[in-house]
């Protein structure tokens, strides 16, 4: 079963502005044009807005679509549009065009992991964290770790996110994905001494208070417990974490 704090680092980046104007006129060459059409279409899929995304996605395609980017870009919002095979197809076609992009991979691989093909996404996630291009090879390791977790596999897993840890000493979602399997394996004080390296290094988050205090409350220390709570609610209040809190619900 899938612990409330399994979650991906991030797959992609595109630093766009906050609004894009929709009225901009198209690049010199298809290429460029294409590239003002997936800014559109990422902008419109952050909105929500699915439908002009796919549009604009689809008008990139049809100007460039040998280019990774557009591709990759058009698996994001089939995906959310529950476009299945279209989705697959577009990242496919993107892993293939950009194979020495480890970006494109990541993104590949992410959708890999997320529709049941976790041995194809975890072995995507390894090859992209041996790329020597690519500048955060612990999210990638993090990412197969999750992978192999939300696939029943503890055990590989755990091997990923210590790896990640060798890379990046103290690294946040790495210490909460060892954190939340060491409480789901009943290891209560490595549990806490994981929250405790993560807050000693890093901001709080309303994950890893919530571990905390129920690591804390599994090995009887009702005080230490407290200020974990009072902290999950004054720090967080509205998180899920907090209302979780509250409604009495221990996981």
């Amino acid at each position: 079963m899938k612990s409330p704090a399994t979650r991906w680092m991030m797959l992609w980046m595109l630093s766009l502005p906050a609004c894009v104007n929709s009225q901009l006129a198209p690049g010199k060459t298809p290429a460029e044009a294409a590239s003002i059409n997936v800014q559109l279409a990422i902008e419109y899929m952050k909105l929500g807005k699915l439908a002009i995304a796919r549009e604009f996605i689809e008008k990139a395609i049809k100007q460039d679509p040998r280019s990774p980017n557009v591709q990759s870009t058009a698996g994001l919002i089939y995906e959310r549009l529950d476009e299945m095979p279209k989705a697959e197809s577009a990242f496919a076609t993107a892993a293939q065009l950009g194979k020495g992009d480890p970006n494109i991979l990541n993104n590949y691989a992410g959708f890999l992991c997320r529709t049941g093909k976790a041995p194809a996404g975890e072995k995507l996630f390894a090859e992209v964290a041996r790329n020597p291009l690519y500048q955060t090879p612990e999210v990638a390791l993090v990412n197969a770790g999750v992978c192999d977790r939300d696939a029943g596999d503890d055990v590989d897993a755990e091997k990923f996110f210590q790896r990640a840890l060798v890379v990046r000493q103290n690294l946040p979602e790495a210490l909460l994905q060892l954190g939340n399997l060491a409480f789901d394996r009943k290891e209560y004080p490595q549990a806490l001494e994981l929250a405790q390296r993560y807050l000693s290094a890093n901001p709080a988050s309303p994950d890893i208070l919530w571990l905390a205090l129920r690591a804390q409350r599994k090995l009887g220390d009702a005080t230490a417990a407290a200020g974990f709570a009072r902290r999950l609610q004054s720090e967080f209040p509205d998180s899920e974490q907090a209302q979780r809190m509250r409604s009495g619900v221990d996981r």
